[in-house]
This record gives structure tokens, sequence and C-alpha cells, in this order.
């Protein structure tokens, strides 16, 4: 299972082949102790021609740190079928200068307890369960490209989760995120108050097939406008070389939510089609996505990259996207297909 989702992600598969190069600190007596991390820039331009208050912005070339991190994984063998674990990844800016600020963001950092006869059960700051086992076949980009719900989807910090071990090809699962107002004042309290927002489903991957169903509840304190997410993604792995992917996600729409920017949406219908082929050191991804938004206009959007490995530990890619989505500046103005430019990104990472 494991090797058949690395197949369908090629930044996943090219991030798998460089964690390879993660130094063991510690290794004795069931205790491990890993440090990895990766030293990653490039060149950015395009995109977006205006900001989320429909204010015209600049989008020129820019040097840019593309996602550098330094992390941490931790593994402890409380009994034969039984291992404790931890995760700690912090994220940096590679780029220029930050004096005072080594790193920027706390992106991983969670403890849980894993058993292959009774699943695993973590808790902390994570990656979206729903991405992980429904949305992940079309998340191959390292930056922009994937439209259907990502990593930080009702998720990253206060939650916990469960999924059940590989039961003869099928994984369930179920994380619960906690948004709390403790300490803030009545003032300070939000409408909603304090919100538990759940998300779950299953996953099938056996030989080449993989697919993903699940549902996110999208409540407007993590972003979304309140109403249910649901998800049903595969992929197919016709050879060793190419793998074709399709996807649906639809949110439902709420007629009272009020869009918070130019490029927010309420709810959707979106149909994702794409398709991997590698060949020796060579990674070429291709997705194209069909957008229909409740009382707007639709909008399709494609991406493209190319990859390519110089060695294990080293790798230089290419990506190009057009979210073309249906801009806002308010209820009553719109903005064309006009306002972005297709975004470019090129750069080299250096994985440790």
């Amino acid at each position: 299972m494991k090797k058949t989702l690395l197949a369908t992600a090629i930044i996943g598969a090219l991030g798998a082949s460089a964690a390879a190069q993660a130094a063991t600190v510690y290794d004795q007596d069931g205790t491990k102790l890993d440090v990895y991390g990766r030293i990653a820039m490039g060149i950015a331009g395009g995109g977006p021609e205006y900001n989320s208050d429909g204010e015209e912005i600049d989008d020129g070339v820019e040097f840019v740190d593309v996602f550098s991190r330094l992390g941490l994984r931790m593994s402890q063998e409380v009994t034969s079928d039984l291992t404790a674990f931890g995760r700690l990844e912090w994220r940096f800016r590679a780029d220029e200068r930050r004096s005072g600020e080594a790193f920027r963001e706390t992106r991983q950092s969670y403890i849980g307890l894993q058993s292959n006869q009774f699943g695993t059960f973590q808790a902390g700051n994570f990656d979206s369960f729903y991405n992980q086992f429904v949305s992940l076949p079309f998340d191959v980009y390292i930056d922009q490209g994937l439209e259907f719900a990502g990593h930080p989807k009702q998720s990253r910090g206060d939650s916990i989760g469960y999924y059940t071990p590989d039961l003869e090809g099928f994984t369930a699962f179920l994380q619960l995120k906690h948004y709390s107002e403790r300490g803030l004042t009545e003032g300070e309290q939000s409408s909603e108050g304090s919100v538990v927002a759940p998300q779950g489903g299953v996953r099938y991957a056996q030989g080449p097939v993989t697919v993903g169903l699940g549902f996110v509840e999208d409540v407007q304190r993590g972003g979304g406008n309140g109403e249910m997410l649901y998800g049903l993604i595969g992929q197919y792995q016709f050879t060793d070389q190419f793998s074709a992917r399709l996807g649906y996600e639809f949110r439902g729409n709420d007629s009272g939510y009020d869009l918070r920017g130019a490029n927010d949406e309420n709810g959707y219908d979106k149909v994702g089609l794409g398709a991997t082929y590698t060949t020796g050191p060579w990674a070429f991804t291709g997705d194209f996505y069909n957008i229909e938004r409740d009382d707007a206009e639709t909008s399709r959007s494609w991406a493209l990259g190319s990859y390519y490995k110089v060695s294990s530990a080293f790798d230089v890619f290419v990506e190009v996207a057009d979210a073309d989505a249906v801009s806002r500046i308010d209820s009553d103005t719109r903005l064309g297909d006009l306002t972005d430019d297709v975004y470019w990104l090129t750069g080299a990472r250096y994985h440790f």
C-alpha cells in the first residue's frame, strides 16, 4: 500500500527518496531519532494581479524560498506490536537573512501510538487526514496546482486523529479539530463559540488502484463556509511509469455566507483530471479542473510540472499553473479571467 501511494504522487516520491538521506542520530534498544529536512530556493513570477481587497498588485519576478524545512522523527518500541512516536518540524526562510526569526512556523508537532493490530492514534499539529487519505493523488505540486482540499484543511493544531491498520486494502480514518475560546472575554468571543470540526472517511489502496472517500465539516472558524465538504478521489497505476487520477469534490452552499475576500468561494462542485509520467530521473505531471461555483461563473484551472533528480538528494523543477478563478471586488463586481497571469516557479532542492 505504501509503495502504491508513493507512486501516485511524484513529488511525494521525490521527498520520500530524499528522506532516505535523513541522519539517524540515535538508534538503540528500540529507540530511534532521525534528523531530516531540505533547503529549497527558486524564482517565481505571475499569479494574481489583485489582492483579497480587489486592489491591483505587482506580480513580477521574485527570488523565493520554496518551503524549506527542518524536522525530527522519533520512535520507541513499547512492545512487539506497539510503538510510541513523535514528530517535530519547522519551516524557515532560506532565501534571505532572517534576523531574530530563524524559524517562522512550526509545521508539524504531534505524538502518538501505532499498533499493527489496532491502528494509529495521534494528537497535536499534523496534516489533514482528508488530504492524506483522499486528495493525496492530486497533491503532486511543490507549490500551486492543487484545487481540492489540501493538508491544512480543518487541521494543523489542536487535533486528534485515528486510522485503522490496513484491512485487506481498506483504511478508515477519523479526525477532530477543536477551535477553543478559552480565556477570551465575552467581547472577544465569536458567534459560533467553541467548535469541533470532524473529518473522516475510508481509503482503498490495493495493487494499481487507490480510491478515497471522505468528508469534512468545513466550519467558518477554520476558513470554510460552514457547510459539509465531500470528496471522492481515485487513481489508477497503469504501468510503473504512468498513472492517471480522477476526482470529485463538493461543498454545500450557505446563502447567508459573506465572502471574506476577492478570491473566497462559497459552495462548489469541482472535477479534476490528471496524470503523472516518469522516465529515468525525469517526472512530468499535468492536471485540469472544472470548477462550478454556486452564484458565480464556472472556471477552469490547470497545472503542469517537470522534475529532474540530479541525485538522490538533489532535484530541480519547473511548475506552471493558471488558477483562472472568478475573483470579486465586492458582491456586485466580478473580475474576469484576465485578473490572473499564469504563475510559474523554477528552482532546486537539496534534501538531507
